[in-house]
């Protein structure tokens, strides 16, 4: 009889290959960072194993009992962080978190506001069409906010003209996006959302971290009714989601995540949510204007080295991502290949104007990079330059090897999770 045993280990040489690529790479996609020790910890924990629909206090399932505080204090400390009255910690990730809003306020058919992918919006907000969770889950009929790509940000004056003549007034309207470089302006479009009956929504998957830490916008005081943002990114916790509001349609967004969406909703990351909130209640203030200021850095010494940042009009940008036009290169999906050969790790990306031009998500005009990352492993300002003139090197065509070379060696100081509870290695299998 043939034994699978030997799977083990070979699985285990793969992670363990993956992480020591990791600890010599420099990895900056915006949508990933590093959870702690202490979270990693829980996430291995038998909850892991264990069931619990519903709210806390009334599950489905037996066996519940410290499950139920766990998520509580998760729910107290998550309200604390971002001053809301109300959060759900069960949504299993921030798609999760979109649908649980699309299936507690609205119906199929109903029209929704959102930036289209090309101008930064995600794919959960995306119509039937492109395959996007919005159209196709929900079937939403999706409409767009007018974009300004010298602004890079939502044109008002535009955007309140097609929201008053839209045929069907919208249900939803979700601000927020994939590629976020600036706050976007809620405020100014708020009221004649509301005004046409709209509920104002606010995807805060990529700056939740920044908001939580006073380094960016605040939804909720600006006119947002409901937020929805994913636990890690700017985050830095388990990979997961949340929604929170001012206090405002409770019992249904509790009915659209449980039994609408979710059906049991990953306790132990529940538990590393709990964690989270609390390290960012504790460090959050200072990582978060670390990041936007490595950004800030990293964007500007690009395009001082010559290359296309978008966004110039505003300072490149004020969050956690730096976009580029490689176009005078080749396109996004060669660039992130070529740089993915020299340890650098990115992710191409869909710019204002390349479907016009005939590009597509697998040949686009840009590239995206995060910070958040490279931050909570400690980088700063200087390293930010190095980053730059790396990128810069590896895309004008300079030896693989250098590049690599160089990559490493900048990656050899820092090998631990900041902004943390004690020692918090990186990596625990290489």
């Amino acid at each position: 009889m043939p034994t699978y045993e030997y799977v083990f280990e070979s699985v285990l040489d793969k992670v363990r290959a993956h992480e020591k690529w990791f600890s010599e790479c420099l990895p900056l996609v915006a949508s990933e960072n590093l959870a702690s020790k202490r979270v990693r910890q829980v996430l291995s924990s038998d909850l892991g194993h264990r069931y619990a629909e519903g709210w806390p206090g009334e599950r489905v399932y037996a066996g519940c009992k410290y499950i139920d505080e766990i998520e509580l204090l998760a729910i107290s400390l998550g309200k604390r962080l971002f001053k809301a009255d109300f959060i759900d910690v069960r949504p299993t990730s921030g798609v999760v978190a979109n649908l649980a809003v699309y299936s507690a306020l609205s119906n199929a058919g109903d029209t929704m506001l959102a930036l289209s992918i090309p101008n930064g919006g995600h794919i959960s907000h995306g119509k039937r069409d492109f395959s996007g969770s919005a159209g196709l889950v929900h079937s939403l009929q999706v409409e767009y906010f007018a974009f300004d790509k010298d602004e890079m940000n939502i044109d008002v004056d535009e955007s309140k003209k097609r929201i008053k003549a839209l045929a069907k007034p919208a249900k939803l309207a979700m601000f927020g996006g994939s590629l976020f470089l600036f706050p976007h302006p809620v405020r100014e479009l708020a009221d004649v959302i509301r005004e046409g009956g709209g509920t104002v929504c606010y995807d805060a998957a990529h700056v939740a971290g920044l908001i939580a830490g006073g380094r960016f916008q605040d939804p909720l005081r600006e006119g947002a009714q409901v937020m929805t943002f994913s636990t890690h990114k700017t985050l830095f916790g388990p990979q997961g989601g949340a929604i929170v509001s001012a206090g405002e349609f409770v019992e249904e967004l509790k009915k659209g995540v449980f039994p609408g969406t979710t059906s049991n909703h990953h306790l132990n990351n529940v538990a590393g949510k709990a964690l989270l909130f609390a390290e960012f209640l504790q460090f959050g203030r200072g990582y978060s204007r670390d990041v936007v200021k490595n950004a800030q850095v990293l964007a500007n010494e690009l395009a001082r080295l010559g290359e296309k940042v978008l966004g110039e009009k505003n300072g490149y940008t004020k969050s956690h991502q730096v976009a580029v036009d490689v176009t005078k290169y080749s396109d996004g999906g060669t660039i992130e290949k070529l740089l993915e050969e020299q340890n650098l790790i990115i992710n191409r990306q869909l710019i204002p104007g390349d479907l016009q031009a005939g590009r597509h998500y697998t040949n686009p005009g840009g590239i995206r990079l995060g910070v958040a990352e490279l931050t909570r492993l400690g980088m700063g300002k200087g390293e930010m330059k190095e980053v730059a003139k790396i990128i810069h090197l590896a895309m004008e065509g300079r030896s693989k090897r250098e590049v690599a070379s160089r990559v490493k060696e900048l990656r050899k100081g820092f090998q631990t999770v900041k902004y943390a509870f004690g020692e918090s290695p990186a990596y625990f299998f290489r």
